[in-house]
């Protein structure tokens, strides 16, 4: 699908960084966006002043988007690293509503742990959106969350029988759960969070085995989504989408075939919703 808003971006700097009750947020080199591809509705955000940061030039930063029910607002929230200033970290948030950028101040001694960082989206779970961080200060692996009622950080622990160290992970959501895939040369481990915000009810459920598979040459596997039957769906390299069954059988894979170039795959749920109008607007 072409999309004519965004012909003034390169199209390989065009990159999918969160989807919620029907929109998806994309970001350009230049611009950033909103878009509903089941209605065409599309509105094009100023961008911050961090959030201008050629963020190709440094892996150390995390975008989110969510929806505040108790507002009835749509938040973009950045997390950004500008190595050229002093104070280089910088966490704001853009509100439809109100139409504009805020930055919380405060210290935030994180970076972004996923080794394929820039095209790891936040998983937005129970009215937050999570990323898989790694605390530089106290140099161990963390769940960074950013409540969209409160407007604030908020720190949980991950599980503690993982070698985070020689696996690929990063978080998502897996069926009602926050959950952790972790991934080493032949296999994927699912852990659960059974109780939200509780460590100890972190559970491993699922081992999804991909040695001696048809697909023995996936080198790099990320999980997306699961569907409505329970079946899990996967990317390989950007490469190739692959299906697991709810016991970790694998279904079938589908190859991009099309284009030598990565393609990029979010969780996307069809709606005729609208976006709210700014506060401004309502009162004029």
């Amino acid at each position: 699908m072409h999309l004519n808003f965004m012909s003034s971006e390169p199209g390989y700097d065009i990159e999918i960084k969160g989807s919620c009750r029907g929109f998806i947020l994309l970001k350009g080199y230049f611009n950033i966006y909103l878009w509903n591809p089941s209605t065409g509705l599309h509105k094009q955000l100023p961008s911050s002043r961090y959030s201008s940061i050629p963020y190709r030039c440094n892996k150390n930063y995390f975008y989110g988007f969510g929806y505040d029910h108790s507002t009835d607002d749509y938040l973009l929230v950045s997390l950004s690293h500008d190595p050229k200033l002093a104070n280089s970290k910088h966490l704001e948030f853009f509100s439809l509503r109100a139409n504009t950028w805020k930055e919380i101040e405060g210290d935030f001694p994180y970076c972004n742990a996923s080794d394929d960082s820039p095209k790891r989206v936040g998983s937005h779970f129970n009215g937050a959106i999570h990323w898989y961080a790694y605390r530089h200060d106290l140099r161990y692996e963390v769940i960074v969350a950013f409540d969209l009622m409160e407007r604030k950080l908020l720190e949980m622990g991950l599980p503690d029988d993982v070698d985070y160290e020689s696996k690929n992970c990063d978080l998502w959501v897996f069926g009602e759960f926050l959950s952790l895939w972790a991934m080493d040369y032949d296999e994927t481990e699912i852990w659960v969070m059974k109780e939200y915000k509780v460590h100890s009810s972190w559970t491993k459920i699922l081992v999804l085995s991909i040695d001696g598979n048809d697909i023995s040459t996936i080198d790099y596997f990320s999980l997306i989504c699961t569907t409505k039957s329970g079946d899990i769906i996967g990317s390989d390299n950007g490469k190739r989408l692959v299906k697991y069954n709810d016991r970790g059988q694998l279904l079938e894979y589908l190859s991009n075939s099309y284009s030598p170039h990565e393609y990029q795959a979010a969780m996307y749920t069809e709606s005729l919703l609208s976006l709210p109008s700014p506060i401004d607007s309502e009162q004029a």
